[in-house]
């Protein structure tokens, strides 16, 4: 037998894992289907939040973004929404956007379609049940894919939203840490703002932080309050515009 062939299968499965493995968890990958990870132009920053709404953290991002005239989009857990629909309501009411984040955040990528459709759906209707609209837009918990879930979101009338950047948040860490974290979104946007300025085509930053914690309602997310307090008037004197994720295209 050719020694080359003993090895093909063993190196063929592993190359296949690797695609897998590059189109499930890779933010950018559309392997799976098409998700959307930038804005339209530099300028356009795109503030997302996941697995709330949380009582302890949620009103104080609100207050934060009504000072400074900002939408943001938050990627709500369904079990939560249940627990606190006056919540819901009021991040709805100041003008931000709702996305689908699944009812228990499960890791899609290990659930048959059955499963993976029953987590959006009751995502979905605990929303509507709310706001008496359904979202648009559906972010996988730990961004993980499988090949069938972004046909699912599809037929159930959302598009999946990636990111640019995932600073980590969801780290319980000193607020300093989490600035520094944050500065690579000022330094492409000081790099990528005067290119769009002259006309070039160029791309912005979806931002994924978290204002809850999908273990347990009252997470600490203070740091993420914190930072964002830190860089929200800088970015904005960078030129920087606030865009939900409907905005972003």
């Amino acid at each position: 037998m050719n020694p080359w062939m003993i090895g093909a299968p063993s190196t063929l499965a592993a190359g296949l894992a690797g695609i897998t493995a590059y189109g499930a968890a890779y933010p950018r990958a559309q392997l799976f289907g098409p998700t959307i990870c930038r804005t339209r132009t530099a300028k356009h920053l795109a503030l997302t939040f996941d697995d709330g709404p949380n009582p302890a953290i949620t009103p104080q991002l609100l207050d934060l973004f009504a000072k400074h005239n900002i939408r943001a989009t938050f990627f709500l857990v369904g079990k939560f929404v249940r627990e606190c629909p006056g919540l819901v309501k009021e991040i709805s009411s100041r003008g931000h956007l709702l996305g689908n984040h699944t009812d228990t955040h499960p890791n899609l990528f290990f659930c048959g379609t059955q499963e993976t459709k029953d987590q959006l759906v009751r995502c979905q209707e605990a929303i509507h049940r709310v706001t008496w609209a359904a979202p648009r837009w559906f972010r996988p918990p730990f961004g993980f894919r499988s090949p069938w879930l972004i046909e699912i979101a599809q037929r159930h009338g959302m598009r999946t939203a990636m990111w640019t950047r995932i600073p980590g948040d969801w780290r319980v860490k000193p607020a300093e840490w989490l600035i520094e974290r944050l500065k690579p979104v000022t330094e492409t946007a000081q790099a990528e703002i005067p290119k769009a300025a002259k006309g070039a085509a160029t791309t912005g930053q979806v931002i994924c932080l978290h204002d809850g914690d999908y273990t347990h309602q009252n997470g600490d997310r203070q740091h993420t309050v914190n930072a964002l307090a830190y860089w929200l008037p800088r970015w904005s004197d960078l030129g920087l515009e606030f865009v939900t994720m409907d905005e972003a295209l």
